[in-house]
């Protein structure tokens, strides 16, 4: 009885002459939970997905990436992962966690992601990466793993330095030392994350310098670069954090920021 009246309510808000009555009822979350819980939320699952895409596309185009959707049927997202940096697995990588977060807070019915990826990586040559998102309304911690089974090791398959099955995503908060500019160093979820902002976006790195192992705290920004302390060797922060001076870079961790200017970010996985 109680799924029943809902459902009359939804259809009372759908006829109703107030145009985007029902659409205008979803935006309160409390509310909208409430009508995924009876399976009656008033705009189509897919429709719902197209707008996580685009809110998250800037985020995937500042790490030189993009999405295509494929398809969404029988609770399963598809999609075409393009782009990503350069000989970077761990920023394609972050484009997946972000993808798939921003999927299942849009329609958290979807039972996983699939990420085909246009270009092979290191650690997934030529295989399609499997995101299983945790079921029920809540923020569940994500898993993943890759459509070719174990890795060559015999365990679960990698999924690069900066995500994996034992990752979960913690806040950060609002950052607010970063009004500024600069870079920070905070511990979340149990690890220390780099921060910085550019152009009002947030990015973070595990703060460990490659070129000399060195803590990246305290570490200088010029416009993009960011300069270790210790040794002095420069990073496009913007790029997924590329080298500028030789090989290698930075370790992206993957980041999210919500409605309310609240960071979070994916931690909890050990770095390869």
């Amino acid at each position: 009885m109680y799924g029943e009246g809902l459902a009359r309510i939804v259809d009372i808000m759908a006829s109703s002459e107030a145009e985007g009555l029902a659409t205008a009822a979803v935006e309160d979350e409390l509310v909208e939970h409430l009508l995924l819980l009876h399976d009656l939320h008033p705009i189509p699952v897919e429709e719902r997905v197209v707008g996580a895409l685009e809110g998250v596309r800037p985020y995937l185009e500042s790490h030189g990436g993009n999405v295509v959707l494929m398809a969404v049927e029988d609770g399963v997202v598809r999609v075409r992962l393009e782009g990503s940096c350069d000989g970077c697995p761990s920023s394609a990588m972050t484009l997946k966690l972000a993808i798939e977060e921003a999927v299942h807070k849009a329609a958290p019915e979807v039972e996983r992601v699939e990420a085909e990826n246009a270009e092979p990586e290191e650690e997934a040559a030529d295989g399609l990466i499997q995101l299983t998102v945790a079921k029920g309304l809540g923020g569940g911690d994500a898993t993943l793993a890759s459509s070719h089974g174990p890795g060559a090791n015999g365990g679960s398959a990698g999924v690069g330095p900066a995500g994996g099955a034992d990752g979960a995503w913690a806040i950060a908060g609002a950052l607010p030392e970063l009004s500024n500019g600069g870079t920070l160093v905070k511990p979340v979820g149990g690890e220390a994350v780099l921060f910085l902002r550019l152009d009002e976006t947030f990015y973070a790195y595990r703060p460990t310098c490659p070129a000399c192992m060195s803590s990246l705290d305290g570490a200088g920004l010029d416009g993009d670069a960011l300069s270790c302390p210790a040794c002095g060797e420069r990073y496009d922060a913007r790029r997924a954090g590329r080298s500028l001076d030789a090989e290698g870079h930075l370790v992206p961790v993957p980041l999210l920021e919500d409605e309310a200017g609240m960071v979070k970010v994916a931690v909890g996985s050990p770095v390869a």
